[in-house]
């Protein structure tokens, strides 16, 4: 990446202007049935940057260079990097209630199954998915889960394009759907905060930084245990995700693939083509 587009003066400027109009809106919070949904500043930010997105908005070109925009890919990680640090700090002082959460908190990784449970059936049955729906349906698409497809399958695979087209999709819209999912599930009061902190860690900094602080404006005095918890959530997908991924997710979306049908469906669309 050339250093001359890292460093343009205009696309720092506009993610000043953009924070700081972010910022000065603030935290909005709208009744929606019986619960609120928080609007937090990085909704704001995120509506910016779309509407300044030259890719979308030709006309933009004239503020930001389609050269420029493309070089705020790799600030992203950079930006969150403070957070994560953060995360660490929290988890030490926290440990005990870490420990007390017991197996919750190792075993919440095979939840990540429902991904797969919910949305392999959608795609085969209803979207007539080929093993497009194989990659795009076993996991929730982060960089290790791309990694196992890719060494398996191949990024040219079906199975490769499905998970590629997740994850773009994911990185796009993730970050601002866990904020806005988080704040309203933690105003219904149906589930402890604590496991939706947990929830949060899907291996993806943008993702559980963007929920837990959500969580975090939700119940300022926990705060700090509501960082720990995700934070550790997120170190353990890590962890464990990866062979829950290989041994467990892909099988399973294998053998569920072909009792859907999905090798039939996948025949008809060849011979209709």
């Amino acid at each position: 990446m050339d250093m001359k587009l890292l460093l343009d003066w205009r696309l720092h400027l506009t993610v000043i202007l953009a924070s700081l109009l972010a910022e000065w809106i603030g935290i909005l919070r709208i009744p929606l049935g019986p619960g609120t949904l928080l609007l937090l500043p990085l909704f704001y930010a995120f509506l910016v940057g779309v509407l300044l997105n030259p890719h979308l908005f030709m006309s933009m070109q004239r503020i930001i260079p389609k050269p420029v925009s493309n070089a705020a890919g790799p600030l992203i990680m950079i930006s969150v990097l403070p957070f994560i640090a953060k995360f660490g700090s929290t988890i030490g002082p926290a440990i005990e209630q870490l420990v007390a959460a017991g197996p919750a908190l190792i075993l919440q990784e095979l939840g990540n199954l429902g991904t797969m449970l919910l949305a392999l059936p959608f795609a085969v049955l209803v979207l007539r998915m080929g093993r497009e729906a194989i990659g795009a349906t076993y996991s929730i698409a982060r960089e290790p889960n791309i990694a196992v497809i890719s060494d398996k399958y191949g990024l040219r695979s079906p199975e490769g394009i499905g998970i590629m087209g997740v994850y773009v999709v994911g990185t796009m819209f993730g970050t601002l759907y866990f904020a806005l999912m988080a704040g309203y599930l933690a105003s219904l009061d149906l589930l402890d905060i604590r496991a939706l902190a947990m929830a949060c860690g899907v291996g993806s900094g943008s993702m559980v930084a963007a929920c837990s602080g959500a969580l975090a404006e939700a119940a300022p005095h926990l705060r700090d245990e509501l960082l720990a918890f995700s934070g550790a959530s997120n170190l353990l997908t890590y962890a464990t995700g990866l062979y829950v991924s290989l041994f467990i997710a892909l099988p399973a979306a294998e053998w569920l693939y072909k009792r859907l049908g999905g090798a039939m469906f996948e025949e008809i669309r060849h011979e209709t083509h």
